[in-house]
């Protein structure tokens, strides 16, 4: 997993709802996004510059940030993003703080790998999962999982049951179809003959 590095300045929540909502609206109108901390010993209330958090937000890598507010570090994940409903800007953001003593649960990208026999056959491989879920240290969680399909025939499918990656454990349903070679006319056609 990639690392990103990210600054963020604390900011004190008022007393009152109003004069938060002030606060929060002053703050958006300065290019600056509120984010809280979760996880740690207590909740960390910080702001962040937009333009910090656009190599972060529009990728489509997976990456833990080293978080540094008022000069102290924190290794967190994003959590949870709310964007604008109309102009998709974004309004705030929630971290989780992460050490390497405790699984956490990430959608890690998927690829798969080589071509099937089935496809070679006439038929059409369908990937029916972009990502996994899985619970690990996040030192041990890799960028991307990789399936390799090279030996599916026509007809056949893999499913969370038929993967296992070491220091890993998926989340996802066990009989949830991965990927599967469906058949094609020209498949059928091929195997009538």
């Amino acid at each position: 997993m990639k690392s990103y590095e990210l600054n963020g300045s604390s900011r004190t929540i008022a007393e009152r709802s109003s004069e938060q909502t002030k606060a929060l609206k002053a703050m958006r109108r300065n290019n600056m996004v509120p984010c809280v901390l979760y996880g740690g010993e207590k909740n960390i209330n910080f702001s962040v510059n937009r333009a910090d958090l656009r190599k972060l937000v529009y990728s489509p890598d997976i990456h833990y940030v080293n978080l540094t507010i008022d000069g102290e570090l924190h290794i967190a994940i994003m959590r949870e993003i709310q964007f604008h409903p109309v102009k998709d800007t974004i309004l705030h953001i929630d971290f989780y703080e992460i050490n390497d003593q405790k699984p956490i649960v990430m959608e890690v990208p998927l690829k798969l790998e080589g071509l099937a026999v089935g496809v070679k056959a006439g038929g059409k491989m369908r990937q029916l999962m972009r990502t996994l879920r899985v619970k690990a240290i996040y030192t041990n969680i890799p960028e991307i999982l990789t399936v390799d399909v090279s030996e599916m025939g026509l007809g056949k499918a893999k499913k969370i049951t038929d993967l296992s990656y070491e220091n890993l454990e998926l989340i996802n349903p066990k009989s949830a179809v991965v990927c599967m070679v469906a058949a094609t006319r020209q498949s059928k056609d091929a195997a009538a003959q």
